[in-house]
């Protein structure tokens, strides 16, 4: 017997919030075969034997075994009135639709990536955009966000859409630059000359500069209190380019150095930053670029003695730096330093130039000049032996044994280690800084000194689908699982999506986030996360809770979850990209194209896809996955070689980077043509 479900009794039972009903009707106690989960057996919706042991009591004062469902999956079995059954091999999201696809019979719903769904959607999965009328909190989510609905169009001739998207946050900056902070203010802070027992030597100049040598660059900063926005100068008249004044003396004491890049600040901003110098890096008000980075390096790598009372600390370093997937993030930093677009992109190395077309960093010798700027910092070995040569070492080892000053990567799993790894003597802080300054090309004539970042938050490369053959003369199935997606983007879903159920939320009390009122985690909630997982929102909520593992994740319980050091660096990031000194690619079609986010996925057609199979040296090349190889790392670590142009063309004809690109952006135009047909 049909049953309709409503959403204001299951908000009821669970979060005693009102709702609007589900569109489509199933029996209750419908089963879904779920082959779903993110990538590894402890984040499926089950828990499994190493995550759960011999059984693990949460703070809802359940005690779960292996094989329960997870408190997420328990509630939604009470909201939406199914039953969910895991079918999940444990597998990264490409291999577990590769596992399923000859068998989808024998599940409802199944893990891919979303090119893999996209290409195989019309034969084996369900074209969600039939159903839309009946998704009314879906389609609410996609017309709200056009770039969404193009990433995720499969078919511009019909307009299918073949799976739902996953978002690690939406419309908000993802990784960030992270220093010690506490060595930057011991180094630059202070009356008078910096002095020291004892330090090393700088290295023999090899980095150049890429900032003016002479005249002024004008720059608009957040106020230290954080209440308005001023402009400021890098007056290079008065105070030379601190690089080319570095290379003119050669190789310095580090107490030298120190002093040196003292009295730059000092008479490169007139006095702006007084005593507090480190805040040129650190504060709300900062303001600095790759050459000044490059001078604090220097500094801080002749001066062990004084940071950690060593003989040695490196600068620059990855979170793993023998992983291909983490090493990455040097070159992705490098975009910043030196403004390159398409190093940081939603797909590929593509970007959208103020031609309106689609652009391949891989292609353009402007990117391997600054991987030839990055290889010369390596060269004075402000870059971590380890990285050069691909060891063993990890950010929580740097932290632990005081050994690296500088990353770029998530701000919450990061500064978490400030709880776990730093010591915590003498105000230890390892914390989020502003992005630098750099000259964009954003059409502005002879380019613009900005702070921009490109790492922003936009659909993932995971998704959810429906299997046709799974669902197929079922009604109850397919209405089951679109009201599972359509209430996933629901205000009430993204909420259960991110948080979990009630029972991990504090009744009646929230916080604005992002201008959102948004629940407030119970206090059970936070010291079981330190305890279960050293603070990481993130593994816990995917292994203990069952939620993040698909649909929207709202950043607002990781950001509670964030150590305070990490809330205070973050908070000055967002504080500047509130006031607009920060500016970001946008989801949406701007009227400067070179401001819309690219598209994570472009709908392809058959013969598209056959074509871009055999460019596989060209994805080889540039692989960002763990055990991969990258030019763009190789390029950092042993030079341009060639030089850039050599490079770039190298790419755009000998791997076809031309034909790749000329595919990609007939697809851009398609999917560009039929959304403006939706209008």
């Amino acid at each position: 017997m049909k049953k309709f479900l409503s959403l204001v009794l299951a908000l009821a039972l669970l979060l005693t919030l009102a709702g609007s009903a589900l569109a489509a009707d199933y029996a209750e106690g419908t089963t879904l075969r779920m082959a779903v989960g993110y990538n590894s057996a402890k984040t499926g919706i089950v828990f499994d034997a190493e995550v759960a042991g011999e059984g693990v009591t949460l703070a809802d004062g359940v005690t779960y075994t292996a094989g329960s469902l997870k408190p997420t999956w328990v509630a939604l079995e009470e909201i939406l009135g199914v039953k969910f059954e895991s079918k999940y091999q444990g597998n990264s999201a490409k291999d577990e639709f590769a596992y399923w696809k000859d068998q989808l019979a024998e599940v409802d719903m199944v893990s891919g990536t979303a090119s893999l769904l996209s290409e195989n959607g019309p034969d084996l999965l369900i074209n969600l955009a039939e159903y839309l009328d009946v998704m009314p909190n879906f389609k609410a989510y996609l017309e709200a966000n056009p770039i969404v609905r193009l990433s995720i169009t499969g078919d511009t001739e019909t307009g299918a859409i073949y799976f739902s998207p996953y978002f690690d946050g939406v419309n908000d900056i993802e990784r960030m630059p992270l220093m010690r902070v506490d060595w930057v203010t011991k180094l630059l802070d202070g009356e008078g000359a910096f002095a020291a027992d004892a330090s090393n030597e700088t290295a023999e100049p090899v980095y150049q500069p890429y900032m003016p040598t002479e005249g002024k660059v004008v720059i608009d900063v957040v106020t230290l209190d954080g209440t308005a926005v001023e402009t400021i100068a890098k007056d290079y008249d008065a105070a030379g380019n601190i690089v080319a004044k570095m290379n003119a003396a050669g190789k310095m004491s580090g107490v030298e150095a120190v002093n040196m890049l003292r009295t730059y600040i000092d008479e490169a901003y007139n006095g702006y930053y007084g005593t507090e110098r480190s805040n040129l890096f650190i504060g709300q008000n900062a303001a600095w670029d790759a050459d000044e980075l490059v001078a604090l390096l220097r500094c801080v790598v002749a001066n062990p003695q004084t940071l950690n009372g060593t003989e040695q600390v490196e600068g620059l370093f990855s979170r793993e730096d023998n992983n291909n997937q983490r090493r990455i993030d040097l070159f992705r930093f490098a975009g910043h330093l030196f403004g390159i677009r398409g190093l940081e992109s939603r797909q590929d190395y593509l970007y959208v130039g103020t031609d309106g077309n689609l652009h391949d960093a891989r292609q353009e010798a402007v990117a391997y000049e600054a991987m030839g700027y990055m290889n010369a910092m390596a060269q004075e070995g402000l870059i971590a032996a380890s990285f050069i040569n691909g060891e063993e070492l990890s950010s929580s080892k740097y932290l632990e044994n005081d050994a690296g000053f500088m990353s770029y990567d998530y701000n919450q799993t990061q500064t978490a280690l400030n709880a776990t790894k730093l010591q915590n003597e003498e105000g230890e802080k390892y914390m989020a800084v502003m992005v630098p300054v750099a000259k964009w090309y954003d059409g502005t004539e002879g380019g613009v000194f900005m702070r921009f970042t490109e790492s922003w938050r936009s659909v993932k490369t995971d998704g959810w689908a429906i299997s046709k053959a799974g669902v197929a003369g079922n009604d109850d199935k397919l209405n089951a699982a679109l009201a599972l997606i359509d209430y996933a983007y629901s205000e009430e879903g993204q909420i259960l999506m991110s948080y979990g159920p009630k029972a991990f939320i504090k009744e009646g009390e929230t916080f604005l986030f992002n201008g959102k009122e948004m629940p407030v985690i119970a206090d059970a909630t936070y010291e079981e996360l330190w305890k279960l997982t050293g603070g990481n929102y993130t593994n816990y909520a995917r292994q203990y809770l069952g939620s993040t593992l698909s649909f929207a994740k709202s950043q607002a319980f990781e950001y509670q979850c964030t150590h305070e050091i990490g809330k205070e660096g973050a908070g000055r990031i967002s504080t500047a990209i509130g006031l607009g000194t920060i500016k970001h690619p946008e989801l949406a079609l701007t009227e400067n194209p070179w401001y819309t986010s690219v598209p994570t996925v472009l709908p392809t057609t058959a013969d598209e896809k056959k074509e871009l199979s055999t460019y596989k040296d060209l994805s080889d090349a540039f692989s960002s996955t763990k055990g991969g190889d990258n030019g763009f790392v190789n390029a950092i670590v042993n030079g341009i070689g060639d030089g850039a142009e050599t490079l770039a063309e190298k790419v755009e004809i000998d791997m076809s980077g031309d034909l790749y690109l000329e595919v990609k952006n007939a697809e851009w135009v398609r999917i560009q043509d039929y959304y403006k047909s939706l209008q």
